[in-house]
Parts: C-alpha cells; structure tokens; sequence
C-alpha cells in the first residue's frame, strides 16, 4: 500500500495512574436520546470514547465542563465521580472502551 493512502492520527493519549491488569477489552455503541442525562456516576475500570454523532456535556468530579462533540475523545478514570455525561439537545451516539481485568464485567454505578 503506497504510504499516501493510509495516514494514523493519534486521537487520544493518556497515561494510567497504575499499571492495569486488562484481560478483555469491551467496546459497546451507547444512543442517548436528546436531553438525556446520564447522573451522577462511577465505573469500576477506565473508560475511554469518542464521539459519533451528536454532543454530550462532559464534567469529571467539580471540574470544567465540556461540550464534546462527533470525532471528539473522553476519558472517565475508574472509580471517579463522573458529574455530566449529558446528552444535548440533538442527542448523542458514542463508542465507550472499557478496559477490564479477566473476572470483571463493566459496572457503572449511579449516585445521589
């Protein structure tokens, strides 16, 4: 393949606070209707996404929040207060990467 019809951009690198022990990698397509708010909430393991079509309200624990929008990337440390993952008023379609050891299942747990 000559090198002019591939080119790799790198979307998104973030460095772990800890190794991670990752045994399977589950990679869902998430649909959020307009004006639907996710609440308060935590995951068990890091996530990382991006973006498909629409735009979601980001906000980790009390910092900025972020309107993301189709090709943008996000990333939700494990056991991390995520405060909006909100989506707009044209609603949202987002893949969700979540990195998980061997006997762990993806959770997310709502908060007050």
């Amino acid at each position: 393949m000559p090198p002019e019809t591939v080119t790799r951009e790198i979307l998104h690198d973030h460095r772990l606070p800890a190794p991670l022990p990752t045994g399977h990698v589950e990679i869902r397509r998430i649909t959020m209707r307009p004006g639907t708010a996710a609440g308060r909430h935590t995951h068990n393991g890091p996530v990382f996404g991006s973006i498909e079509r629409g735009a979601v309200v980001f906000q980790i624990e009390d910092g900025p929040e972020v309107t993301l929008h189709a090709g943008d990337t996000f990333y939700e440390p494990a056991e991390t207060v995520i405060s909006r993952f909100d989506a707009t008023e044209e609603g949202a379609v987002f893949l969700g990467y979540f990195l998980l050891p061997d006997d762990q299942a993806a959770a997310l747990t709502l908060l007050n």
